[in-house]
């Protein structure tokens, strides 16, 4: 996934041509993992978590899906359509599987593996990546991975069940583990455990060398909320997602702690750059340089709305304005440039009844089609956009 985001940042194919042999490599080593190709992972599964875990585990099975897709995504480019269908048909396999059986109604869960009761597992919790897959899959416009009904309820119990606005009762109760949010602070905990048949101490997996990462459990560790954060905006949930962040903005208020040191593991920690998902997530941000393609589902104040947005050749601005029955759009670059071809935007009323398209205030013949609230504008020809060369879409 991380391979098809730079591809897709890049101006052109030459990053992906270069990588192509070794990210297939990687894949192809990544499926030797699942011996029975059911697209669900089941042996040693080493994570951010710091121990390896076992049998069927929701979150890593479904970043395995969303690699699948991705690394199906880059074989149609490739033009190595044998590679494409076998990534795509261990994906339907598994995307079956998933729901069939690690959702239990509520949200996406872990089978124990009976052989390794000694390992750290979070089993029947609720855990705050089970859906990261289909999160990541959003941040580089890939298709569905996990269905939309049982991601957006799993959504909803994270919110139930691990959002607090005041973490410190929870901790009093639960305190192994670091406290980057405190009495007072609200917070989205990394796993609680709603059911009566799994709970922290079962989760440590005994008295276990791995036993100590169990702690993680009760965290609360601003990369992960932010993650979530981000996947509840996508799928409609922005005022839910907007309180997760907004909670982790509040815990480094100035006056409190450094506001640009999110502390996780350590000073500075990377993973707190999660934060950047939730911005491209309220924007609805989609692009892809080689071929083209820009495109913004506002999740915000879609009436009136503008953002910044960074592409391989430079950076600018989207808006996006209503008028009368219509609106307007207009992407301005600041600095760079950028080809388009091709633009998506979210409309909210069907049919839509004309497009037209200006480029530094030249009319640009386009074609579109309107599918599902997305509206896909396809240019005659390519345009470069470059500062006071604004691109301006008017839908009516």
């Amino acid at each position: 996934m991380r391979a098809l985001r730079e591809h897709q940042m890049s101006a052109d194919d030459t990053f992906l041509k270069r990588v192509w042999p070794g990210v297939k490599r990687a894949v192809l080593w990544l499926i030797a993992q699942d011996g029975d190709k059911d697209g669900v992972l089941e042996g040693a599964q080493h994570n951010t978590l710091d121990t390896d875990w076992y049998g069927p585990v929701a979150w890593l099975s479904g970043l395995y899906l969303a690699a699948l897709q991705a690394a199906a995504a880059l074989a149609d480019e490739m033009r190595d359509r044998t590679f494409a269908q076998k990534c795509r048909d261990i994906l339907q396999r598994g995307q079956k599987r998933m729901v069939a059986e690690l959702f239990n109604g509520e949200y996406f869960y872990n089978k124990v593996d009976a052989r390794h009761l000694d390992a750290v597992n979070s089993g029947t919790g609720c855990e705050v990546d089970q859906v990261m897959g289909q999160s990541w899959a959003f941040q580089v416009g890939l298709p569905r991975v996990l269905p939309e009904k049982e991601t957006r309820t799993a959504l909803r119990s994270l919110w139930r069940y691990n959002f607090s606005p005041d973490v410190g009762p929870y901790r009093e109760r639960n305190k192994p583990g670091r406290w980057y949010a405190v009495a007072g602070e609200a917070g989205l905990l990394m796993c609680t455990f709603p059911r009566k048949d799994w709970d922290y101490e079962k989760a440590k997996g005994g008295a276990g060398k791995g036993a100590w990462a169990a702690m993680y459990f009760n965290e609360c560790m601003n990369g992960f909320e932010y993650q979530a954060a981000g996947h509840m905006i996508w799928e409609g949930m922005a005022q839910e997602g907007l309180a997760v962040a907004r909670a982790v903005h509040d815990r480094y208020h100035a006056a409190k702690r450094n506001p640009w040191n999110e502390v996780e593991c350590g000073d500075h920690y990377a993973r707190s750059m999660a934060s950047y998902g939730v911005f491209l997530a309220a924007c609805g941000f989609e692009y892809s340089g080689p071929k083209g393609l820009i495109g913004f589902a506002p999740r915000l104040t879609p009436e009136d709305f503008r953002a910044p947005f960074t592409v391989a050749e430079g950076w600018g601005t989207y808006s996006q304005k209503a008028e009368g029955k219509g609106r307007r759009s207009v992407i301005a670059m600041k600095w760079g440039q950028l080809k388009v071809r091709e633009l998506a935007l979210a409309v909210a009323k069907a049919p839509v009844a004309g497009v037209t398209v200006a480029h530094a205030g030249r009319a640009v013949a386009a074609a579109h089609r309107l599918e599902d609230g997305r509206l896909t504008v396809t240019l005659s020809e390519p345009v470069l956009v470059t500062p006071g060369q604004n691109l301006e879409i008017i839908v009516s």
